[in-house]
């Protein structure tokens, strides 16, 4: 049985345009599916999505880098205990020792009192205006740490963070 045929412009314009409404619908309606299992907790984060170590590059530059241009600001770092910016700070003239690594708000404000860096300084203007030095921002959660791999390659390991 062969197909009718769409004889009137009118026709021929709306049925298409109908058909990639329907098929938008469906897409729409798996994302939604796909969404509400993950957020019941069906889904694990994984290494790919949302990573417990953060690599950030060689000692040498990296000092130098925070030498010049004061500690280095990640906001919005996605871990796989959700989103946080940390500042990873140097001292001392051995580019392999003296990492820190501090949570992005001062310590004595709320996790969402995030900083943001005076650009080539080591301070920090918090949500009320103040400035803080790096040194009193949050230390980081017990077994968050900088980790020096090789005494060449700087990582941050964030496996122990808990989610605030």
């Amino acid at each position: 049985m062969p197909l009718p045929r769409l004889r009137s412009p009118f026709a021929r314009a709306v049925v298409p345009v109908l058909g990639g409404v329907v098929v938008l619908g469906l897409i729409a309606l798996f994302l939604w599916g796909m969404a509400a299992w993950i957020s019941r907790g069906g889904a694990e984060a994984t290494e790919r999505i949302a990573p417990s170590e953060l690599t950030v590059g060689p000692v040498e530059s990296l000092a130098e880098e925070v030498a010049e241009s004061g500690p280095l600001f990640f906001p919005e770092l996605g871990t796989a205990i959700g989103t946080r910016s940390i500042v990873v700070d140097h001292t001392g003239a051995v580019a392999a020792d003296g990492w820190r690594v501090y949570w992005a708000y001062p310590a004595d404000r709320e996790p969402t009192c995030v900083v943001e860096q005076v650009v080539g300084t080591r301070l920090f203007v918090d949500c009320d205006g103040r400035e803080v030095d790096v040194s009193e921002l949050s230390p980081p959660d017990e077994g968050v740490f900088p980790r020096v791999d090789g005494r060449e390659t700087l990582v941050i390991d964030l496996r122990a963070a808990e989610a605030n």
